[in-house]
């Protein structure tokens, strides 16, 4: 399995560009935007840690996390105040069965323990840590980060965040303002901000406690995802659900944001004045134009949306502005902000329509799972089977 990135890189996310390394300062567009998917350089010291065919991503804006499970597990830094260190595991994390990165914080869970480090501050221990009771079924007991026995890892403190046992939650999505809790049967509850719809309860409201999606009750989901102010999940059946924020496209539904932009764009390299209208104050609209588009700017509720051809979804991702979805099939599907080439279109054009990203199928590759960072966005492949 191989990991690619395409994206916001100005911290070396992605790739550690030579004037990074020198620590020479520049914002050349090749250096801070990737457009095109570029394998990860897994530099892993294999004197320090046994460097795996296999390895999982963890990601934030500017910090990327990469976790080695097998053998002798560990977790590598890269990205802002890593360069140091990037590619070498952190002896903290020696043995860490899990692992979120957040912009303050790098959270480790252990068999026996869990650990969040300062990565604003060189300490020699913990900001905060606690002990865990093994599970009597197993080796050890079952974190599934940010979920923790009683409660969820937040990304500011306090980090330990109580949950009532009453809500059986299985997984859980942060973002910044909001929370998705997806629980045993299925059923998604979410609370915090909702001033964008990201709540899904019909409202713009927000929430101090868990409450559920009732428009989802009686449909079983089995993945969920947070970006910034829009909420993703998928159905037991494949289906994708969207709601919350849409000015960029995010939900991949009509943009009237995101459309004006591009007209703007696409006047100013054309150099022609920028106009509101789709067509010229001289041209009469043709008689199927007359039907206004509709354009969704808030989406308070869950709206199903079709990607075309229609296919199912296997599990899916949220950036800040953007998503990512990968079908049962293998392919990778993005839409929403693009300015950093976060889509992988090799573009720097933000969609509001799901768009496959070729460059998966160009490799003979099949993409098996998908990591959005705030502003960029990390995909696993393996190479197609042929018969």
């Amino acid at each position: 399995m191989r990991w690619f990135g395409f994206g916001f890189n100005a911290f070396g996310q992605i790739y550690v560009h030579e004037k990074l390394i020198k620590g020479v300062c520049s914002d050349a567009v090749n250096e801070v935007k990737v457009s095109t998917p570029t394998e990860l350089d897994n530099q892993v010291d294999r004197s320090d840690c046994c460097l795996k065919t296999g390895y999982q991503i963890r990601a934030s804006w500017s910090r990327r996390a990469s976790l080695h499970l097998d053998g002798d597990s560990c977790a590598c830094l890269a990205g802002f105040a890593s360069n140091e260190s990037c590619g070498k595991p952190m002896k903290e994390s020696r043995g860490c069965k899990d692992a979120i990165v957040s912009e303050s914080y790098l959270t480790l869970a252990f068999s026996d323990r869990l650990e969040s480090w300062d990565l604003q501050k060189k300490e020699q221990t913990p900001s905060w840590s606690m002990k865990l009771k093994p599970h009597p079924e197993s080796s050890g007991p079952t974190v599934n980060l940010p979920l923790v026995p009683g409660g969820y890892i937040a990304m500011k403190p306090p980090l330990y965040r109580p949950l009532s046992p009453h809500l059986r939650a299985m997984s859980l999505a942060l973002s910044a303002e909001h929370v998705i809790l997806l629980t045993a049967s299925g059923a998604v509850y979410t609370w915090g901000l909702g001033s964008h719809g990201q709540l899904g309860h019909g409202s713009l409201t927000s929430e101090e406690e868990p409450r559920a999606v009732e428009a989802l009750w009686g449909m079983p989901m089995s993945c969920i995802a947070a970006g910034g102010w829009h909420s993703v999940c998928i159905s037991d059946g494949g289906d994708l659900y969207v709601w919350g924020w849409n000015n960029s496209g995010q939900l991949g539904l009509p943009s009237q944001g995101l459309r004006k932009t591009l007209q703007q764009q696409s006047n100013q390299q054309a150099g022609t004045p920028c106009q509101d209208a789709s067509t010229s104050p001289t041209e009469e609209p043709k008689e199927e134009e007359k039907h206004e588009e509709v354009f969704i700017s808030i989406q308070a509720f869950p709206a199903l949306l079709d990607v075309t051809p229609s296919c199912e979804i296997k599990t899916v991702s949220c950036g800040c502005r953007h998503t990512a979805a990968v079908t049962t099939t293998g392919d990778l599907y993005t839409w929403g902000w693009g300015d950093y080439g976060q889509l992988g279109h090799q573009t720097f054009i933000s969609s509001d329509e799901p768009q496959r990203v070729e460059f998966f199928r160009e490799q003979q590759m099949r993409v098996v799972d998908v990591v959005c960072g705030a502003w960029n966005t990390f995909a696993a492949g393996v190479k197609e089977e042929v018969a």
